[in-house]
């Protein structure tokens, strides 16, 4: 196998890494702590309009949509990707990597004009209506449901889980719009402003003390009928294209290849008894299976990225990226808390606090995770039953009654 990349791809690497070590600065990565809220964000927005006059983001969105506009090249945005995480730099984004890439492929021509520009500048912010409290693993039993009246759907139920609802501009939402359909038939695929009277966001403090999930309550919320993607009934289709792209997110193998290299300086640095960690055989063995594991996880990218190149579908090296990547993360923040040692207990507010309490901040949120954007149970099930054609899990027979 020849992983060696041609003088075209090598010249584009050359220019990104020019640009960055030029403009890195201007990342909101590089700011102070002591910025505020509305600085970082706006920082945020400057640094995604430069990556995308320079093609390093929202790069094959079309221009009318306030995309770069340069044609698929699975390598080019593999090198883009590398690259950045090499940098330890915040990558540009082609807005919410959810839904825009689901609106261009099924919401109408009215809609991207609407939706994607001002979300692929950072100006549109969303969150996904998902999972409710009587339906998380099992997503198609969800309840929220909606009726018309006149030109309105009039929305009422409850969603949990929903991450960065209390912060949002928009949601995509399941609701059931059809009751008499089939479970997986019966659901729609609904966009609407956050704003929308009727709607109200009770915010959940996890365990990393920050209000990051929330709870949304809708009561005679009416969204207009034609804030729809898809048709009617169509809306499990839609979600899981959605999904397609959210399990891929959370599975970047640069990342975690950028944070297996952020542990390896920390073993350096960090010592027990007057030893570095590093050098303690049984802590240096586990990074060892780290690295192991994470040149997997790489080399399986590239697996799905020759599959792309070709126009093919990955297929099972897909399906496994998620599952993978989740775990993975969260092994690596376990292996930094414990070379810590006792600064592994601390949090926000100490003066001995490593790495501004990152690690530990990882680590319960990549737990979370696990869980988040379906769970590692579920997503073992899709894989075998899916990737591989397993047969399907059997059903107690309170679930077939």
């Amino acid at each position: 196998m020849d992983l060696a990349y041609s003088a075209e791809y090598e010249q584009f690497r050359n220019e990104l890494r020019r640009f960055l070590k030029e403009n890195k600065h201007r990342s909101p990565d590089m700011f102070a702590t002591s910025f505020t809220g509305e600085e970082r964000a706006k920082a945020a927005r400057d640094w995604q309009r430069l990556l995308i006059e320079h093609g390093y983001a929202a790069r094959t969105i079309p221009r009318e949509y306030g995309g770069y506009g340069a044609e698929p090249d699975p390598l080019k945005s593999h090198i883009i990707a590398e690259e950045f995480a090499r940098h330890r730099v915040r990558p540009g984004h082609s807005g919410d990597n959810r839904l825009v890439p689901t609106v261009l492929e099924l919401g109408t021509e009215e809609q991207k004009q609407w939706l994607i520009p001002p979300t692929v500048r950072g100006e549109m912010t969303w969150c996904q209506g998902y999972s409710e409290p009587e339906s998380g693993s099992d997503l198609a039993s969800l309840t929220t449901h909606a009726h018309v009246d006149g030109d309105d759907f009039v929305i009422n139920g409850q969603k949990i889980w929903t991450s960065g609802a209390n912060r949002a501009d928009m949601m995509f939402c399941l609701v059931r719009t059809e009751p008499d359909a089939p479970k997986h038939e019966g659901i729609s695929y609904l966009i609407f402003s956050m704003d929308t009277p009727g709607i109200e966001v009770r915010p959940l403090i996890t365990m990393t003390g920050e209000a990051f999930f929330n709870e949304v309550f809708f009561t005679d919320a009416r969204v207009p009928t034609t804030q729809i993607i898809g048709k009617r009934g169509e809306g499990w289709f839609v979600a899981n294209n959605t999904l397609k792209y959210e399990r891929e997110g959370l599975g970047d193998p640069n990342q975690t290849e950028s944070r297996l290299l952020e542990l390896v300086t920390l073993m350096q640095r960090e010592t027990i008894g007057g030893e570095r960690v590093i050098d303690i055989p049984v802590y240096r063995d586990r990074l060892q299976k780290l690295q192991g594991r994470v040149l997997a996880m790489k080399y399986n990218s590239m697996r799905v990225l020759t599959s792309r190149s070709k126009g093919e579908e990955p297929g099972l090296p897909r399906w496994i990226v998620k599952l993978q990547g989740c775990e993975l993360n969260h092994q690596i923040a376990n292996l930094a808390i414990d070379a810590l040692g006792e600064l592994g207990t601390l949090y926000y507010g100490s003066p001995l606090l490593r790495d501004g309490g990152r690690w530990q901040q990882r680590y319960m949120m990549d737990l979370g995770l696990i869980i988040g954007g379906g769970t590692a149970q579920i997503q073992k099930n899709i894989i075998g039953e899916r990737a591989l054609g397993l047969p399907k899990e059997p059903k107690y027979a309170s679930e077939s009654s």
